[in-house]
């Protein structure tokens, strides 16, 4: 791993920490001035945000996991609670898992024996859901969909991790919806929108991070981005070298990935695209693959 020491602190990552607080509060306190702006500048800084509670749970910037959650704490993505989020992914580094219906907590496929239980309406949806511009409309509304039937299904079984996880996403709720409602006044339904158009903008990051290969290594995939997407993303659609290196801060990826970049895509069978514009020139609406898992099927 290159980048800072495992003991220096990670200036980086509390400018980035800083700079997301700052736009996000200026976006919610000048809604008014953005109008309907409002919603992409805001779900930007959304998605920023969700991009610095994976470097949190991955042990950034510092080494202590409670001051990390601490600072990504305030809920401003809506949906889905940040610990367990930090469950679920850890879960899905187990790269030998990864697209795995049942083991991959992430994985976007389904079971043979899932599909055919379906009703065709739903087929339909996650059809659709396979192309690029459907993941971006539809994919938010059926992730939430399904971690909250999960979740549900789990606090009614008795799970405590899963009820404390939903408290602590309240808490965080009430700082941030205090603020957006109460002290920026914005109206709730434009908040809701910004932080369902930070998800989609997450959907073009995770729509082709893995693929279903029988080679493990070969599931997952460099996006060369740069700019706002890559910064937006904090380089994790590098994402290769991300599970390459999953203690690595975000700002070493670049690194490492120009210093090993022959070795990277000759390891992922160079599952490799030039940048989102690639992605959806190719697969805006095309799916790029079938719901069902290719040869994970079971019965």
């Amino acid at each position: 791993m290159t980048g800072t020491k495992e003991t220096g602190a990670e200036w980086p990552t509390y400018g980035v920490l800083a700079a997301c607080y700052i736009g996000w509060g200026a976006a919610c306190l000048w809604h008014g001035a953005l109008g309907w702006w409002f919603v992409p500048v805001a779900g930007y800084f959304i998605t920023l945000h969700s991009s610095l509670q994976h470097e949190a749970l991955h042990g950034h910037p510092t080494r202590d996991a409670r001051v990390n959650e601490a600072l990504v704490f305030p809920a401003l993505g809506v949906f889905v609670p940040y610990r367990v989020f930090k469950r679920t992914h850890l879960r899905h580094h187990c790269d030998a898992q990864l697209t795995d219906p049942y083991d991959d907590p992430e994985s976007a496929y389904l079971a043979q024996k899932d599909w055919d239980a379906l009703s065709v309406p739903m087929r339909w949806v996650l059809e659709v859901n396979r192309t690029l511009f459907g993941r971006l409309l539809v994919g938010p509304a059926l992730s939430i969909r399904s971690s909250l039937v999960q979740d549900i299904t789990a606090m009614r079984g008795g799970c405590a991790f899963t009820r404390g996880a939903w408290i602590a996403h309240g808490i965080g709720l009430t700082i941030t919806l205090g603020f957006a409602f109460g002290v920026a006044g914005l109206p709730p339904l434009l908040y809701l929108a910004a932080a369902y158009a930070g998800y989609s903008l997450l959907m073009l990051r995770t729509f082709a991070e893995h693929q279903a290969t029988e080679v493990v290594g070969e599931r997952t995939a460099i996006v060369e981005a740069e700019g706002p997407l890559a910064f937006a993303f904090l380089n994790n659609n590098l994402h290769a070298v991300h599970h390459a290196h999953p203690r690595a801060p975000w700002y070493a990826l670049p690194a490492l990935y120009r210093r090993d970049r022959e070795a990277v895509l000759a390891g992922n069978g160079a599952y490799r695209f030039a940048g989102y514009r690639a992605l959806v020139g190719r697969y805006a609406l095309r799916a790029k693959e079938r719901a069902v898992h290719p040869f994970l099927r079971r019965g």
